[in-house]
């Protein structure tokens, strides 16, 4: 029991912002980041988009959600939802 909740535990974990929830039982996060330019130290904002597996169809656009790495769900899924930290306004 112990070394499955430490396999568990090395799963990456994000949080971010749906931005698509027209898939069945499928969301579309947006994960904002900022890093420094390499070559001019700029400030700069970087983001990717995640396709994650929502079982219940309760995330909606503009949530802002946790989503947790997974086995590959389908061709684009690899990740789950987790919990919703925020609804949107």
């Amino acid at each position: 029991m112990m070394a499955e909740d430490k396999a568990r535990n090395r799963r990456k974990v994000r949080v971010g912002i749906v931005i698509s929830d027209k898939m069945n039982k499928g969301i579309v996060v947006r994960i904002d980041r900022t890093m420094k330019h390499g070559l001019y130290l700029k400030t700069v904002e970087r983001s990717s988009k995640l396709y994650a597996h929502d079982e219940k169809n309760e995330a909606g656009v503009g949530d802002k959600v946790r989503v947790m790495e997974s086995r590959p769900l389908s061709k684009l899924k690899r990740w789950r939802l987790v919990e919703i930290v925020e609804k949107a306004k």
